[in-house]
């Protein structure tokens, strides 16, 4: 079964409350409809209603039995606006609550963060900063985790890996990998996966020199104390590696013969934000991955960030993966 057939048999009859804040998109509109036709996911829709309803009856989608919400004339404003300001804690008034509710990204979070909904997906019509930042300065980051990171699900047929971070931090040092691998290894096992994670570099256990690649190095040696501190002794942390070295059992064995993993990795750390997202752009459009994501990890409450060239599909799935990431 694949990623997604086996988190719609755990989301089977919980009707997770997500909020999608683009309402007024076809493809966020689209999947709405189709999600409300589940058992597992109830979605939340934000926007202009007559906009939204225009739109419906123009696509001869059915929303009549579907939450939407204004935010310009919803009945939970002063609410909302209350709690944003408690929650800014003197880096914002009132006024600036009222402004900033208004982008419906802002709204949707504060949802989440009030318990009216239990996860957020957007990116379709906004940039990843528009949907992340209002997670970050209201949702913030669990206990323990410094920075948010995006891993991407790469997902073919029977197949399927996952790449990080791909999508937030451009610039990572070493404990920034060593805790995105700590990370994904969660999200990993979470998702029913057996984490075997490859940190990867241009080098192969010492078969290059620079500073580049003793960043890796150090880094997975942070990621295998945090792994042992934690427990986690069912998964396996290594690198670090060329990606052939990672995938092809083959090759592990010429390069890395005594290493953890023998070609055999499920989830790859990439060096850079630059290395993660051309390769998961690379295995997508070269490949013939569907990629799913970026899911954020890090956070207290799952908020989840689309592609602005995404599909209907992908929103679909997206929202499937956040309410598991609620479930959780």
């Amino acid at each position: 079964m694949t990623l997604l057939n086996v988190l719609q048999d755990k989301l089977s009859g919980k009707n997770i409350k997500i909020v999608l804040p683009e309402g007024e998109d076809e493809r966020v509109l689209t999947a709405a409809t189709q999600l409300h036709k589940t058992d597992y996911v109830s979605p939340i829709l934000l926007g202009n209603k007559e906009k939204v309803q225009a739109l419906a009856d123009d696509k001869g989608l059915d929303i009549s039995d579907i939450e939407l919400i204004d935010p310009e004339n919803s009945e939970l404003k002063d609410e909302l606006v209350s709690a944003f300001v408690e929650r800014r804690k003197g880096k914002a008034t009132e006024e600036d609550a009222k402004e900033q509710l208004k982008d419906v990204n802002y709204f949707g979070t504060m949802l989440v963060y009030k318990g009216k909904a239990e996860g957020l997906v957007s990116g379709a019509a906004h940039s990843t900063g528009n949907t992340v930042r209002p997670a970050l300065q209201i949702i913030k980051t669990k206990e323990g985790v410094s920075k948010t990171s995006g891993i991407f699900f790469m997902i073919k047929d029977d197949k399927q890996y996952i790449f990080g971070d791909c999508a937030i931090n451009p610039t990572l040092e070493a404990p920034d990998l060593a805790e995105i691998a700590v990370e994904s290894a969660k999200s990993a096992k979470s998702f029913g996966m057996e984490p075997r994670i490859a940190m990867l570099s241009f080098s192969t256990k010492g078969s290059a020199k620079s500073d580049d690649v003793e960043k890796v190095s150090t880094a997975v040696q942070m990621a295998q104390e945090k792994i042992a501190s934690e427990q986690m002794d069912d998964v396996v942390i290594d690198g670090e590696f060329q990606f052939d070295a990672a995938i092809m059992p083959e090759v592990a064995q010429k390069k890395a013969p005594d290493a953890k993993l023998q070609g055999d990795a499920n989830v790859f750390v990439f060096p850079s934000l630059e290395a993660g997202n051309i390769g998961y752009k690379i295995a997508q459009r070269l490949g013939g991955y569907d990629a799913v994501g970026p899911v954020l990890q890090g956070l207290n409450s799952p908020v989840n960030d689309l592609s602005r060239g995404c599909s209907t599909e992908d929103v679909y799935n997206l929202s499937i993966i956040t309410a598991a990431q609620a479930l959780q």
